[in-house]
């Protein structure tokens, strides 16, 4: 994919790879860059890939908006337009997201990385809601990811002080998944979502949308979202073939479908 500019991706054993690729501007956010990822994000649904792995060139995951390249008087229309399409393309796609958190993931690069579904976090890494350092509100999607995953008073606590938090912390908080050396990061995250793509991964996207959805949900509409899904998946191709290998004392061979 030389086309992109700002990005690299790559398709290997059924897993696309998105890595954000400004490594000089500590993969700060661009209009470019927003409009390559959902690029991307679409090039690997179509290819078919099974699982996608987000992560970032150099020594950060992604420090947030290139506040260097300025930004316009309204920054609603520069969110509906460019950031919050590539938010809800990652929350809507129909395969699983892993993160590999290679360094400081802050603002709108909190977002990113929050999105993944398991989130494998470099030791040295941090993240950080550094919108009210300069003025601003959290956005693209981190008010909701932080305060679902750390709670109310954690929520506030990093919106309000717009402090950095240890990898290690953001463990405790429930915002990621697993801490590892950052020598082993890429192997540590790539191994993860190498098993996620051999998964029954039609499955798992219903299962990443039934959760988001449980969120906000009562208990009575998740029954009925349970309800709807366990239908599509009951007639599957990989829950006969998770039966019959069960059945059979062997590994399954999923096919995502």
């Amino acid at each position: 994919m030389s086309d992109y500019r700002t990005i690299r991706y790559d398709l290997t054993d059924n897993v696309a790879t998105i890595t954000l690729n400004r490594p000089d501007r500590m993969n700060a956010i661009s209009i470019d860059l927003l409009d390559e990822v959902a690029s991307a994000l679409d090039a690997a649904v179509a290819a078919g890939a099974r699982a996608l792995m987000l992560t970032g060139e150099g020594r950060a995951f992604c420090s947030g908006a290139d506040l260097a390249a300025g930004l316009p008087d309204d920054l609603g229309i520069l969110l509906d337009v460019h950031y919050h399409p590539v938010v809800k393309r990652l929350a809507e796609l129909p395969i699983p997201v892993v993160t590999a958190m290679n360094g400081p993931a802050g603002g709108a690069g909190l977002s990113l990385a929050l999105a993944g579904d398991i989130v494998v976090a470099a030791r040295s890494a941090y993240i950080l809601l550094a919108f009210v350092n300069i003025g601003l509100v959290p956005d693209a999607g981190a008010t909701w990811l932080v305060a679902k995953g750390a709670g109310r008073m954690k929520a506030l606590e990093m919106a309000l002080l717009g402090e950095k938090m240890s990898a290690a912390d953001a463990v405790e908080a429930g915002l990621v998944t697993r801490v590892v050396d950052d020598a082993d990061l890429m192997d540590e995250a790539g191994a993860v979502a190498v098993r996620m793509a051999q998964m029954p991964t039609a499955a798992i996207g219903m299962i990443r949308r039934q959760v988001a959805s449980a969120l906000n949900a009562t208990l009575a509409e998740t029954l009925e979202i349970e309800r709807a899904n366990q239908t599509i998946a009951g007639r599957s191709h990989d829950f006969k073939e998770g039966v019959t290998a069960f059945i059979e004392k062997r590994k399954p061979k999923f096919e995502g479908r």
